[in-house]
């Protein structure tokens, strides 16, 4: 059977769709404050109730929601994200919904990320625009779960027989295709096993959405090659890690409100005020794109990943590049945040990013000076005399940085920021009194 693109509107064409096809159980999907996906299954004849009074769920259980004492939650399946499952048998399909998580009272629930990034979506539609991104994940396969044994040693754009995972991402491809996201292009990255599938832009929340769908049809799909797909941001000691570059824009009237055909650069002001406060506020937002311990073994200088606050062009070694492939194209016209992971949680990343950027345009921020020569080639004193900051060096070193922002707090609003700081600080003390393999092998035989 051939799986179909479904579009649809409202909860009666989910029901239609459903009997078409035979669906068997409809997966309701969402996500607790850290990106971890949560889900759980509802058979076609409880449909109709639940997208007229949601389905009930504990709260309590999911991390960075509520407390014990308010734990009721209710999700709301969002009829427009209705697709069949292309990694499932399909005798008996098996489709999944994305929710929008409400109190019992029917309010929107302050810890629902999908919310959270729905406010900052309103907050630029008021001023008239629509925020597109088009994340570039990159990802592992190994042969085990247990141990990081690269399955190929092929390298940047590497053909077979050098890639031996090119047959799992075609069949991923495949598999996303069917789910109705469009795929650019695939290749092999530049670390042992190591690959990327660069997805065509979108609006941010159909993006957060698609991200979560790519994370597990990646993972299921690998899986059915008898391998295992990782987004851990740096698995290998001495290889490049795994980032998640996030090209971004502004539409405003069907128009591209980046771009300038009378700018040096062709970027306009509202552009360059929004790069500024991406660049300002980025120390405060690392700890959401970039959440956990091993996210700052990858942020380190030497292997590609930006670790110092500057914007270029042609400058790879910088946060934040203006892509110049198709130099003076409107609809082309965009910048690449380069610090992300793609373990991050997508709809807090979005909303943190386009927070800022909405910071830097209302408050009419002055964007520094391009810097294209190498960063990574720069001593102290050349860093200083640039104004060059670097990203923080630790989760802690982050996580202090969240803490004390009041625009993230903003964004995130005081529930969500306070519980993504409490369980980063609870992840670094478990991590700084942990005894590692590194230690025992150094200091027990010299001790």
């Amino acid at each position: 059977m051939d799986i179909p693109v479904f579009n649809c509107k409202n909860g009666d064409d989910v029901i239609r769709a459903v009997k078409e096809y035979n669906v068997s159980f409809v997966q309701f999907w969402f996500v607790d404050i850290l990106g971890n996906l949560k889900s759980f299954q509802v058979t076609p004849s409880e449909l109709e109730a639940a997208f007229e009074e949601g389905m009930g769920f504990d709260g309590s259980s999911i991390l960075g929601f509520t407390r014990i004492e308010e734990s009721d939650m209710v999700a709301f399946p969002d009829a427009t994200t209705f697709q069949i499952c292309s990694w499932r048998p399909l005798e008996r399909p098996v489709a999944r919904m994305f929710c929008d998580i409400r109190t019992p009272d029917g309010t929107p629930y302050e810890g629902d990320p999908r919310y959270i990034l729905r406010k900052l979506i309103d907050k630029a539609a008021q001023k008239g625009y629509t925020f597109y991104v088009g994340p570039e994940l990159e990802f592992f396969f190994f042969s085990s779960p247990q141990c990081p044994t690269p399955i190929d040693a092929g390298g940047y754009f590497d053909a077979p027989p050098l890639d031996l995972g090119n047959d799992v991402r075609r069949d991923i491809i495949f598999a996303l295709q069917r789910m109705g996201i469009p795929v650019e292009y695939s290749h092999h990255e530049v670390a042992p096993s190591q690959h990327e599938i660069d997805l065509r832009y979108n609006e941010a929340m159909k993006m957060a959405d698609v991200v979560m769908t790519y994370k597990v049809v990646v993972k299921e799909m690998a899986r059915k090659h008898g391998i295992y797909a990782t987004f851990m941001p740096k698995p290998i000691f001495g290889e490049n890690g795994s980032g998640m570059h996030v090209h971004q824009s502004l539409f405003r009237n069907g128009k591209n409100a980046f771009f300038d055909p009378n700018d040096q650069h062709n970027l306009s002001h509202e552009c360059r005020s929004y790069i500024a406060g991406l660049l300002k506020h980025a120390r405060e937002f690392c700890c959401v794109t970039n959440q956990w311990i091993n996210s700052y073994k990858r942020l380190v200088p030497g292997y590609e990943a930006p670790v110092y606050i500057a914007w270029a062009q042609r400058n790879r070694s910088a946060l934040i590049r203006v892509p110049m492939y198709k130099p003076g194209k409107e609809a082309a016209t965009r910048i690449e945040l380069r610090s992300p992971d793609p373990a991050c949680n997508p709809y807090l990343a979005f909303a943190v990013m386009l927070g800022a950027g909405l910071e830097g345009i209302e408050n009419n921020y002055e964007l520094p000076k391009a810097v294209e020569a190498n960063i990574f080639h720069m001593g102290e004193e050349d860093l200083g005399k640039h104004g060059i900051g670097s990203l923080p060096g630790s989760l802690y070193e982050a996580a202090m940085e969240l803490r004390n922002s009041n625009l993230m707090k903003e964004i995130l609003g005081e529930h969500t920021h306070a519980n993504i700081v409490g369980n980063k600080l609870i992840e670094w003390d478990d991590y700084r009194t942990h005894i590692s393999e590194f230690e025992l092998k150094r200091y027990l035989p010299i001790l």
